[in-house]
C-alpha cells in the first residue's frame, strides 16, 4: 500500500513537471506566474473566507457600510478594463491580426512580448475582481453569493492561469478582449449604483446588462466555432479553443437560466414588482436601489432593484 501512494506521488509529480515544462517562458518573470501554487492558494482561501469565514464572521455584525470604497473600487476597474482592451488592440488585433486563424506569437518582438502583458494583465484582474464577493459578504449580501457568481469568480482566474501559461496571445485571447469590453460597461453601472440614489434614473439599462452578456459568450463561442471549419490552422494550443468554447456555452446556458428566472419567471425580483409585471404594468423598485448589484439605502427612488451577476 504504502509502494503505491510513493508510486502515485511520483507520477503525481512527473505529471506537474510536464506541465510546468511547456509553460512560455516569457510569462514566468510575473508575479504569481511560476507556478500554480500561489494562484490556487489564493482561490482556495477565496472559497473558505464567502462559503465558511465570512459569514460567520458576520452573523452577529452590522453590515459595514463601503460606499466610498465601492465606488473607488468600480471606477478603478473601469479604467483597467478600458487598458486591458487598448493593450489587446494594440498588441495584434488591430495590426497583425486576421480575426480568424492566428496563431501565438513566440517571439521577442515588441508586439508579441506587449500581449504577454497584457494576457497577464488580463489574469490579474481576475485576481482583483474577488473583491465583488468580499464586498457582497461584508455588507451581507448573501443573496448575491449564488453559485453562479462563486463558480465564475474561482474558475475563471484558475483556468486563465493555465491559459496564458501556455498561449499569451493569439485566437485564444479573443474572449479576454471582449470579456474586458463587457466589463468596462459592467463597472461603470456599478460605480453610478454605489454612488447613491441621484443616479438612479441613470440606470433605466440594467436588464440590458445580463443581454450583453450572453452577447459576450455567444461572440466568444462563435469566434472558436470557426477553427473546427478552416482546412488549416497554426494555433498551437487547440485545447484552448476547445475549453473556451465550452466556456462560451456553459456560461451562456447558466446566464440564460439566469434571465429566464429574473425577468421572465420574476423569481428574483421583490414581490411588488412581481406583481406589477403580472399586471402588465411598468416594473419599478419599491424604495431601495442597488450598489454593486446589491439593495443599497432606504431611500425611495425609481431605480431597478433586479439583481444581476457579473461576468
Amino acid at each position: 500500500m504504502l509502494r503505491q501512494l510513493q508510486e502515485l506521488g511520483s507520477h503525481a509529480v512527473d505529471i506537474y513537471d510536464y506541465l510546468l515544462a511547456g509553460a512560455d517562458p516569457r510569462i514566468q518573470k510575473y508575479p504569481l506566474m511560476q507556478n500554480p501554487i500561489a494562484m490556487t492558494a489564493i482561490l482556495l482561501c477565496y472559497l473558505f473566507f464567502v462559503m465558511y469565514l465570512g459569514p460567520r464572521m458576520m452573523a452577529n455584525r452590522k453590515p459595514f457600510q463601503l460606499k466610498e470604497a465601492m465606488i473607488v473600487y468600480n471606477f478603478s476597474l473601469v479604467a483597467l478594463s478600458i487598458l486591458i482592451v487598448y493593450e489587446f488592440l494594440m498588441s495584434g488585433w488591430t495590426s497583425t491580426y486576421t480575426w480568424r486563424c492566428d496563431p501565438v506569437d513566440t517571439s521577442d518582438s515588441p508586439e508579441a512580448l506587449r500581449m504577454v502583458r497584457v494576457a497577464w494583465l488580463f489574469w490579474f484582474s481576475k485576481i482583483i475582481e474577488l473583491m465583488d464577493t468580499l464586498f457582497f459578504v461584508l455588507r451581507k449580501k448573501d443573496g448575491q453569493v449564488t453559485f453562479l457568481h462563486i463558480f465564475h469568480h474561482s474558475f475563471m482566474p484558475w483556468t486563465w492561469w493555465w491559459g496564458i501559461v501556455y498561449a499569451p496571445g493569439g485566437m485564444g485571447s479573443f474572449h479576454a478582449m471582449v470579456n474586458s469590453s463587457v466589463h468596462i460597461i459592467m463597472y461603470f453601472y456599478y460605480g453610478l449604483a454605489a454612488a447613491g440614489p441621484r443616479f438612479q434614473k441613470f440606470l433605466w439599462w440594467k436588464k440590458y446588462m445580463t443581454a450583453i452578456q450572453l452577447t459576450q459568450f455567444v461572440l466568444v463561442s462563435l469566434h472558436a466555432t470557426q477553427y473546427y471549419f478552416m482546412n488549416s490552422c497554426d494555433y498551437q494550443f487547440p485545447m484552448i479553443l476547445h475549453l473556451i468554447w465550452m466556456y462560451g456555452t456553459f456560461f451562456f446556458v447558466l446566464f440564460s437560466n439566469f434571465w429566464i428566472q429574473a425577468y421572465v419567471k420574476g423569481k428574483r425580483l421583490p414581490k411588488q414588482d412581481v406583481k406589477q409585471s403580472m399586471n402588465g404594468t411598468a416594473v419599478h423598485a419599491n424604495g431601495k436601489h442597488h450598489e454593486n448589484g446589491i439593495n443599497g439605502s432606504n431611500r425611495q427612488e425609481n431605480g431597478s432593484s433586479h439583481k444581476m451577476k457579473k461576468a
